[in-house]
């Protein structure tokens, strides 16, 4: 798909055709120094919820369905891969946070492939750079979610995909773009599920094409390949599913789980939220509106010279349509959280397109551009938003997870032999001591969080703990403080879990305790409190030998 340019316009680009494998080193030492005082962070939230214990599980066993912690039937890629790491790294969390590093690294130079196929190697250089800096990007290239895994794969899948979707003309390409494509997309599919929503779309969007260019044989020929090449990641995914139907029983994880990511989703008024919330996630969340409303403006300024600054071609412009409207909707209606997360293949290719379009129509100006909406995401990364958002899609996360560390240790030397009531996942954080928290499992009591209902239920019983760890399980600006989602807390609520956790003075209140530790950091908190029980004792005289 690549076009034909200009003599001038190559002699501007001496990085054209700078072999990819040469950039590799480059982008991974650029990801591990910009992420090196996180490398020795403790897992956080879903990594210590399923991720990691998934992955310890075939370190330690060999098997695939996950037995220390509950099955969801996630495709088992990114245990694989963890847990193959680990035997060369040894099982330290600097050695998996490296891991992921290289993993971005490689997403990374999937999106410059991408990006100087469609476009120019400088549209390819500004792309990466954006997308590394943009804080969901930045903040998930050390987490071992699955989704960064899945997001290298099917970058690299549309990598194949634009660059050999037009070659009718290049025989090796026409061939083995797809199979390579195929592969990327199935090891996409096998590392997150819900990663087969792009090459499906695609497939789809190849049988419309197909449909329409009746009277092209030769075009026809190379839709039908790639409509069996998108579609065929399929099989392996239906594999997997096979076989933990056969081991489990279910084909999709157990019941509550399957409910709460796809069944109990179907409400119309649900989905309708949904739609208007990753509309944002998309193009506006963490101070993407920058560069978006930035290439709105542009787009209505004439291009200065059509011959040296040809756009994306209208095929890849259309492809790159269908894909961001697929995992609009798809994940609008699948996944009971809404987590930017799943999105993340997506923020590259609208980047690209973004800045495709400065440099078309404002070629004086578009690095500035460029810098404006660098300096968006940089100050992104550290200041939070006017309303709440998960504290993974920047460094709140490390906020996050530097105060459990803390108030771990204080029970750690404190009360090593209490019971603690607390939510997940600091009950994870106690459990089990391969997450990084504390080196002896610690009993706890658990609560599905800190809102006055919980809080009321732990009442009831005070003989089940001693000490209380308690945290801010949803991060919300203060109550003076200007918050953009207050219209919206009732629906929130209701939808999508949003609750208010009690704070350490009034949990102490109800509970009958004393707040014995506590911190704060930019609105994430903690807190340990202790509880005084009177034991009744009898004295027994000691017994004549």
């Amino acid at each position: 798909m690549r076009l034909q340019r200009s003599i001038d316009e190559d002699r501007q680009q001496p990085f054209e055709n700078i072999p990819l494998w040469m950039l590799y080193p480059l982008l991974f030492v650029a990801v591990y120094l910009s992420h090196f005082r996180l490398l020795r962070l403790p897992y956080f939230w879903d990594e210590g919820g399923y991720y990691i214990p998934a992955a310890w599980d075939f370190f330690r066993t060999g098997t695939l369905i996950p037995q220390s912690t509950v099955t969801n039937a996630h495709p088992p890629l990114p245990s694989i891969l963890l847990a193959g790491w680990w035997h060369l790294s040894g099982y330290v969390v600097s050695g998996t946070r490296t891991l992921v590093c290289m993993v971005t690294a490689a997403a990374l130079l999937g999106v410059y492939k991408i990006a100087r196929d469609l476009a120019n190697s400088a549209v390819a250089a500004v792309t990466v750079v954006l997308t590394a800096l943009y804080p969901i990007w930045f903040a998930q290239s050390t987490l071992a979610h699955a989704d960064i895994f899945a997001a290298a794969f099917t970058l690299w899948g549309l990598g194949f995909y634009f660059d050999g979707a037009d070659a009718a003309g290049s025989r090796s390409k026409a061939t083995l773009n797809p199979l390579f494509a195929t592969l990327m997309f199935s090891l996409a599919a096998l590392s997150k599920e819900t990663a087969i929503v792009t090459p499906v779309a695609l497939a789809l969007w190849e049988a419309v094409l197909f449909i329409k260019n009746r009277s092209e044989p030769l075009s026809r020929k190379l839709q039908s390949s790639w409509i069996l090449a998108l579609l065929s990641p399929i099989v392996p995914l239906a594999a997997w599913y096979a076989y933990h139907y056969h081991r489990t029983g279910f084909v999709f994880g157990n019941p509550e789980f399957l409910r709460y990511n796809a069944t109990a989703n179907l409400d119309a008024y649900r989905i309708i939220l949904c739609l208007w919330h990753r509309l944002l996630h998309l193009f506006a969340h963490m101070n993407m509106f920058v560069p978006v409303v930035c290439m709105l403006a542009a787009a209505f300024i004439p291009v200065a010279d059509t011959n040296k600054r040809l756009p994306i071609p209208r095929k890849a412009l259309y492809a790159i349509g269908v894909i961001l409207l697929s995992n609009w909707i798809a994940f609008s209606i699948l996944g009971g959280a809404l987590l930017t997360r799943y999105l993340l293949p997506m923020y590259p290719l609208i980047l690209l397109v973004c800045v495709n379009t400065w440099r078309r129509r404002i070629p004086q100006r578009w690095l500035v551009i460029a810098m404006l909406s660098a300096a968006a995401f940089l100050s992104a990364i550290w200041i939070n938003p006017p309303y709440a958002f998960a504290p993974e899609d920047n460094l709140t996360y490390r906020d996050f997870v530097v105060l459990h560390q803390q108030a771990v240790r204080f029970i750690d030397l404190h009360y090593p032999n209490a019971t603690v009531l607390t939510a997940w996942p600091a009950v994870s954080e106690l459990n089990r001591t391969e997450l990084g928290y504390t080196n002896h499992p610690v009993k706890t009591t658990p609560i599905q969080n800190f809102s006055l209902e919980q809080i009321q239920r732990a009442a009831a019983d005070p003989g089940s703990y001693d000490v209380a760890l308690i945290f801010s399980t949803k991060w919300a600006p203060l109550a003076n403080q200007i918050n953009l989602g207050r219209p919206n807390e009732s629906a929130d609520t209701k939808y999508f879990d949003f609750h208010r956790d009690l704070s350490p003075s009034e949990v102490a209140t109800l509970l009958h305790g004393q707040v014995v530790w506590q911190a704060r950091r930019k609105g994430e908190w903690a807190a340990v409190l202790h509880f005084p029980r009177i034991v009744e004792a009898t004295l027994f005289p000691p017994q004549k030998p």
